[in-house]
């Protein structure tokens, strides 16, 4: 018997009778009745079709009204109550996988999240649905088309099994003229029972959700009595169709068609299969076991002729392979050692669990995100199909080095510098304000959706290194990513840079450490002297959004100095438990002979003025990073 993809209808008796499709995208419905199909649980469950090995969260429900004669389905009213720990942040709600599948949890956000829209974007409105495929996503894919459905929404378009990418999800928003999407991800964290999972929506530009969306979440999660739930069985997602519940349908969709038909509008496809067909140039991708790995096949080998051994741990599972799929050069050690290894590649690169993020390498040679979104928007004009026309201006997040600054200068072009957190490009980008971006947190991407975006960060560079190896002969040597990277550095001068990642740390510790720097802050003039350095300025950044006023303090703690070398230091919101402390670090080298330098070299004196003030150990007893970036 085929999986259920049910049309239902019901009598006030619930008897009822089912119409699933059998076949693939197109076919005509059949309805058989209810007493042929499998065994399903219609008790107070949210699943009715869930694995046996994990456990499912039930509720207490009672009916609270018939469906109409256009819905196929009853509506549930499930009583509930606040609960605590769910303020939405820059990139939805993360928290462990158990506390997730605790009792409503999922779905008091979900319902809390509805109630937070206008009501034109939630009745009879078009919603994407998908995710990186971790460990909770089928279940919960349920439980958001559920309640999406008692909500009033007309239709969910849901990638097969469950999976799209966080840059696809904006894509597909925005071709598809969606009115939102949910994204299942906790990005980056690692992925299983005992790991981290995670829900964001983004809005109807595919940009993820601005403030006065998340900041209703979290009240209306502080108030929340219902749930509206809707009752129909699990829906199929394992194959391509439509399943009709009469005002409420389920698309499963192609997570690849739409995101690839984009792609191949951005960049020179042709130039690159050029390039990947030469003998002397190899390359390698590592999906890290994660949701890239559903892309990888399809773009790099199918349109663009790599070749089958180009992909590294490509197949996706749901704790990605045991990993923590973090595109650095701590978690992507494999990808790390095939570069830096003999008869290393000319190029390689990683994303992460949802797609979004990116890691860069040459042969025995790292980009520094901030050095890749510079080089990228120095050479996108002249090698990227989709800029041939000129850039509007240029953006990077507060921590990100200067690099990108130095371009925007040269290229007269306008600049800005937001907090981290990739919504605050989306208004740049309506706006008509904003190109090209990047954050230091390997997050690159531009204007042709509003998330970024790995893979095509991937091929910015691939595109790149086809422009400039278009002349090359076949016996002579490869322009390599680091001739791109030193020539770009003569060019421009080089932004020494580095982030020191304390993960986990006892929140309480990372908070006094954050009172004292505030405490220092105050205190601080123009002048003061820091070892060798000079002060410039010290203060906690604060934005303000050039295209509706908005405002965002307290985004992150710098002290500036007279030659430009900043200290900069952050509390992350990215993780599901505990504090993670970043310390970022850098400073500007114009000589070209002191280009070479180890970044750690290059910025020692810093980096021990930042740990000596910040009395970082004494507060969180941490004696080293546990991520050097």
């Amino acid at each position: 018997m085929a999986a259920l993809g049910a049309a239902r209808t019901c009598t006030p008796r619930l008897q009822c009778s089912l119409s699933f499709n059998l076949s693939r995208p197109s076919s005509a419905m059949v309805r058989v009745p209810a007493a042929s199909l499998p065994s399903l649980s219609w008790g107070n469950s949210f699943l009715s079709q869930t694995s046996p090995a994990r456990p499912v969260q039930r509720i207490e429900s009672h009916i609270a009204h018939a469906a109409s004669s256009k819905t196929d389905f009853q509506v549930k009213s499930v009583p509930t109550k606040p609960i605590e720990g769910q303020k939405t942040g820059t990139s939805g709600l993360r928290k462990k996988v158990k506390v997730f599948m605790q009792e409503n949890y999922l779905a008091n956000w979900i319902q809390a999240l509805f109630d937070s829209l206008p009501e034109e974007d939630v009745k009879g409105s078009t919603i994407v649905l998908g995710g990186d495929g971790r460990y909770f996503n089928k279940e919960a894919a349920q439980i958001i088309i559920k309640i999406a459905a008692a909500n009033g929404v007309g239709k969910i378009m849901v990638g097969k099994d469950g999976i799209i990418s966080t840059p696809a999800v904006s894509a597909i928003i925005r071709k598809r003229k969606a009115d939102g999407g949910f994204i299942m991800s906790a990005s980056h964290n690692p992925a299983g029972p005992d790991e981290d999972w995670g829900v964001k929506y983004n809005y109807k530009s595919g940009q993820p959700a601005p403030e006065w969306i998340t900041d209703k979440i979290y009240d209306n999660t502080m108030s929340i009595t219902e749930i509206k739930m809707a009752d129909f069985p699990d829906v199929d997602l394992s194959s391509l169709g439509t399943t009709d519940l009469g005002s409420f349908s389920v698309e499963v969709i192609d997570p690849v068609e739409d995101y690839l038909e984009l792609l191949k509008e951005v960049f020179d496809f042709d130039q690159i299969r050029s390039l990947l067909a030469r003998p002397n140039f190899r390359f390698k991708f590592d999906a890290m076991h994660a949701v890239t790995g559903a892309y990888a096949k399809p773009i790099f080998i199918d349109a663009l002729g790599a070749s089958e051994d180009s992909i590294v741990n490509g197949i996706a599972k749901e704790d990605f392979g045991g990993g923590h799929p973090d595109p650095n050069l701590t978690y992507a050690h494999e990808l790390v050692d095939i570069m830096y290894g003999p008869d290393a590649p000319v190029f390689g690169a990683a994303s992460d669990g949802d797609g979004d993020r990116n890691m860069i390498l040459g042969d025995h040679f790292f980009v520094t995100p901030s050095d890749s979104v510079a080089l990228i928007a120095a050479n996108a004009q002249q090698a990227i199909p989709y800029f041939q026309s000129g850039l509007k201006g240029l953006a990077r997040s507060m921590p990100t080095s200067g690099a990108l600054d130095s371009v925007a200068k040269k290229l007269n072009l306008p600049f800005f510098e937001v907090p981290t957190g990739w919504k605050f490009f989306g208004n740049l980008m309506d706006a008509g304000k904003l190109s090209v971006c990047g954050e230091e947190s390997f997050g690159t991407g531009s204007d042709h959706i509003r998330e970024k975006d790995g893979i095509w960060a991937v091929l910015a560079w691939l595109n790149i290194l086809a422009h400039k190896n278009r002349n090359v002969l076949p016996d002579e040597s490869l322009v390599s990513v680091a001739d791109i990277v030193k020539e770009h550095w003569a060019t421009y001068g080089r932004n020494f840079f580095v982030r020191y990642d304390y993960e986990a740390c006892e929140s309480e510790g990372a908070n006094k450490m954050v009172a004292h720097l505030r405490d220092i802050l105050s205190k601080s003039k123009e002048g003061d002297k820091y070892g060798d350095y000079t002060l410039k300025v010290a203060d906690d950044f604060t934005y303000t959004d050039p295209v509706d006023g908005s405002v965002a303090a307290k985004q992150g703690i710098r002290f500036v100095f007279s030659d430009g070398s900043r200290i900069i230091f952050r509390l992350s919101g990215t993780g599901s438990a505990g504090a993670t402390i970043r310390l970022y670090v850098e400073k500007f080298e114009s000589d070209a002979l002191k280009h070479d330098m180890d970044a750690q070299d290059a910025l020692k004196p810093l980096i021990d003025i930042a740990l000596s003030f910040s009395k970082l150990q004494e507060f969180t007893g941490r004696e080293k990073p546990t991520v050097i970036t």
